[in-house]
């Protein structure tokens, strides 16, 4: 606590370089990587809901989500496919 008040009061925080943009809470890779954790934590409650209230094995789950990747992977391949087809690429 001690050293975290000297380092406000000696004003040691100006010495130190400013977090560059790239890595700022506000740029594309901050706000993607937030995406991915919110992500992460709705495929967890996904999990204990499917295993802890509907009684499906682990196993199922798993395999419930990875047929969801799957078939999410086909939609956005196909979406890519029309989106390209349209633009002469």
């Amino acid at each position: 606590k001690a050293a975290f008040i000297n380092f406000i009061s000696d004003e040691e925080w100006k010495s130190i370089e400013p977090v560059s943009s790239w890595f700022g809470p506000s740029s594309v890779l901050m706000s993607s990587m937030s995406a991915l954790f919110k992500l992460s934590m709705w495929i967890r409650h996904g999990h204990g809901y499917l295993t802890e209230n509907l009684g499906i094995p682990v196993w199922g789950s798993y395999a419930a989500f990875g047929l969801a990747t799957l078939f999410l992977g086909m939609v956005l391949g196909l979406v890519s496919e029309i989106l390209g087809a349209d633009c002469g690429f």
